[in-house]
């Protein structure tokens, strides 16, 4: 029985796939069966009757008789439902190949609050990396945040989501030594990638400034890396010479007077085999991104497989079921030899 009232629920109706979605119109069309009956009945000549004075003809009695009608109406339904062919598609995805692993590191030092970018630096480098991430797929990423020294703040994973929000987390002061500790960030991205199996191991470095603080050698660092088979892109974020910096007293922009140690950083891109780029807006920022997706291309493969299943049967056996009790009724007192 609770099988029968799940077929009906309205949540199992839902939930189906339907071959043939547009034969369900068909159920509106079964009233009106009975209502063309209806009018051709009461065209045809009909016989008077005449009742016993105790007879009354609205008694619940009389109700019994469109107990015929609602049964074949059911069964039309049921039939119009089965024809549509309910199904539920079970699909399974299985994935071969191998990703690549790949360091994000990021620039949180007080520069990277300059305007040249809308609406700054990391608020811009934020929301393009974001894109980044969710262009990935079967890559593992981890995240590192450098100003006077660099932090780890995400683990190598295909956890896209705590990675969209340890990225998101990032601000101005989270680190409490200001600074440019690019060789420090470029340590700890290689201590996160020199046990990786994958089959490209990737460090992508985004700063806007020169290295000036930290204990390690950027270009010192770049060659550890390439030991260990990373391969490092270096971006160079910002404009140089005057740009926008927030605002004075009076609320007139300020200008600060910026300069990237770009020798520095294509050095340190050509000793680990990657590549030097250079962002002065946002436009260039995305596309540094998509250049860099197009070089790190995953080989991952997936294989899908689909299982289909009908769900037709059961209705259509409550179709034949209803149809058998319709013609049951017919030959009962509930039967009506005048009207049909």
């Amino acid at each position: 029985m609770n099988d029968f009232f799940t077929l009906l629920r309205y949540t199992t109706l839902a939930g189906y796939q339907w071959q043939e979605p547009r034969l369900l119109l068909l159920i509106a069309a079964v009233p009106l069966l009975f209502v063309l009956r209806w009018v051709l009945a009461r065209r045809r000549a009909t016989v008077g009757v005449a009742l016993g004075p105790e007879a009354n003809p609205r008694d619940w009695m009389a109700a019994l008789r469109f107990l015929p009608d609602v049964v074949l109406g059911l069964a039309l339904s049921f039939a119009v439902v089965a024809l549509a062919r309910p199904q539920r598609t079970d699909e399974r995805v299985e994935q071969s190949g191998r990703g690549i692993d790949i360091v994000l590191a990021l620039d949180v030092s007080g520069s990277m609050e300059i305007e040249d970018l809308r609406p700054n630096r990391l608020a811009a480098a934020k929301r393009i990396a974001a894109d980044f991430l969710r262009g990935r797929a079967g890559d593992r990423l981890a995240l590192v945040a450098f100003a006077g020294d660099a932090y780890s703040l995400a683990p190598l994973t295909t956890d896209y989501d705590l990675l969209q929000e340890q990225l998101a987390s990032l601000r101005f002061g989270m680190i409490k030594l200001d600074g440019t500790a690019i060789g420090s960030a470029l340590g700890v991205a290689t201590n996160r990638l020199r046990e990786s199996t994958a089959r490209s191991k990737v460090c992508i470095l985004l700063s806007d400034g020169e290295s000036n603080a930290g204990s390690l050698d950027p270009v010192l660092a770049a060659k550890l890396a390439h030991a260990y088979g990373i391969r490092i892109y270096t971006i160079g974020l910002g404009q140089d010479g005057f740009v926008p910096y927030g605002k004075n007293e009076q609320g007139e922009t300020r200008y600060v007077d910026t300069r990237l140690d770009e020798t520095t950083m294509r050095e340190l891109a050509a000793a680990a085999e990657g590549q030097f780029f250079r962002a002065t807006d946002t436009a260039g920022l995305r596309e540094v991104f998509n250049q860099i997706n197009r070089l790190e291309k995953s080989e991952i493969k997936q294989t899908r497989y689909r299982n289909t299943k009908d769900f037709y049967l059961p209705y259509l056996w409550l179709s034949i079921g209803l149809w058998l009790l319709w013609l049951l009724l017919k030959s009962t007192f509930l039967s009506n030899p005048l009207e049909d």
